[in-house]
């Protein structure tokens, strides 16, 4: 891909890069690990940032100290749910620059895609604020039969039902479970960390934040092997 080229399409992650909802996800973990008499540690949470519900509830009751079978999962994960569906329904925050980097791409004749870890139940009230006629095609969390992120199948997923490339789209996320699913999709990456600190990497581009991207002139995101 030249410099100058555009993307095939846009893939964005949700929780962290287009709303500021990781803070929201913690609120949750925490009121679970009090209703169970406990505290959850910040560096327990900082390992559940960008992954799916199943393997959150398995960190988060390991660190609880408390029984993690199947059932177990299940359960914790409808109290969670629950809890950040009623913290979603107050209403969630954009992060910076991220409204405008969503016009600009559909300004652009783009095709979009959601690629998120939560399930579609919540993923659904986030619509409410991104816009349900944004993205081209959503792939959730509960989505792609348990192979979530860190895996690549969200992002194969998204590239597939838009019938591109995984390798000519640029992947825009905050987690390193995130990037590292986009990254082994074949995907480029524009980092944008919001709770996690991110790495450098030969595939991603490392940014503070979403406004200091320039939208218009998405080429330069992707490696030169790719040129």
């Amino acid at each position: 891909m030249t410099p100058d080229a555009r993307p095939a399409a846009v893939l964005f992650d949700m929780d962290g890069t287009l709303v500021d909802s990781e803070k929201l996800w913690t609120i949750a973990m925490d009121d679970f690990a009090a209703a169970n008499g406990g505290a959850l540690a910040d560096a327990t949470r900082e390992r559940m940032v960008g992954s799916n519900m199943p393997r959150s509830m398995r960190i988060l009751l390991g660190d609880l100290g408390l029984p993690a079978e199947e059932t177990d999962v299940v359960v914790a994960g409808k109290w969670v749910a629950t809890r950040v569906t009623e913290l979603f329904g107050e209403g969630l925050e954009w992060r910076p620059g991220a409204r405008e980097a969503l016009r600009a791409v559909r300004a652009a004749g783009l095709p979009v895609a959601l690629v998120t870890s939560t399930i579609r139940s919540i993923t659904e009230l986030a619509l409410d604020t991104l816009g349900h006629d944004t993205f081209d095609v959503t792939v959730c969390g509960d989505e792609v039969e348990g192979r979530n992120k860190p895996l690549p199948d969200p992002y194969l997923k998204a590239a597939a039902l838009l019938g591109v490339a995984p390798a000519d789209c640029l992947a825009v996320e905050d987690s390193p479970t995130g990037v590292a699913a986009a990254e082994a999709a074949g995907c480029a990456v524009l980092a944008v960390p919001c709770e996690v600190p991110l790495e450098p990497g030969p595939h991603r581009a490392l940014r503070d934040s979403l406004t200091e991207v320039d939208f218009t002139d998405l080429g330069r995101f992707f490696p030169p092997e790719a040129a």
